[in-house]
Formats: C-alpha cells, sequence, structure tokens
C-alpha cells in the first residue's frame, strides 16, 4: 500500500488545467503504481474535500537528443479529479 503524501506527486500547472480548474477538476501528477480509488482517498485525506470522480492516463515519453544521441523523457501518469460545485482546493487557488 503506498501513503497518501506519496501518491500525489504535484499539482500539473499549465494552460489546459487552469481550463480544467474553472470547471472544478483539478490535474496531478500521481505514482505510477496507484489506481483511481487510492487517488480519490489521497485528495480527500490531504485537502479535506469529498471528489466525486478520478479519471487516469499515462502519459507516452516524447523523443528528444541530448548530445546528439537520441532519447526519450520519462512516461507519468496524470490523474484530473473532480470535486463538487463549491469545494475548492486551496492550494491551487492560492489560500
Amino acid at each position: 500500500m503506498i501513503a497518501f503524501e506519496n501518491i500525489l506527486i504535484e499539482p500539473v500547472l499549465s494552460e489546459k488545467a487552469n481550463l480544467l480548474r474553472e470547471e472544478g477538476k483539478y490535474v496531478f501528477k500521481v505514482d505510477m503504481r496507484a489506481n483511481k480509488f487510492q487517488i480519490k482517498e489521497a485528495v480527500a485525506a490531504l485537502f479535506n474535500v469529498h471528489p466525486v470522480s478520478c479519471n487516469v492516463m499515462v502519459v507516452g515519453g516524447k523523443p528528444k537528443r541530448q548530445r546528439g544521441r537520441p532519447g526519450r523523457t520519462a512516461m507519468w501518469k496524470k490523474a484530473i479529479v473532480r470535486l463538487p460545485a463549491g469545494e475548492k482546493i486551496g492550494l491551487f487557488e492560492g489560500v
């Protein structure tokens, strides 16, 4: 079992994530071993909110070159957590 503190790695702060936040959806980079039920429990425990749903996807690595040699960036798992109307996560809102 993964500890709640280790499931959520960091929030994703991008233009698309900011647009989703206006709809009550929050985007996190999460541990590759975590499933959507563990992610919902972690968000509920860490931010004192009641998640409605959680969508999870694996973002594949992109091809990159370093010093002329081909390589790839690492794969990572992304979770989009939807909260009910009226609930917010203070971390994102600047509270």
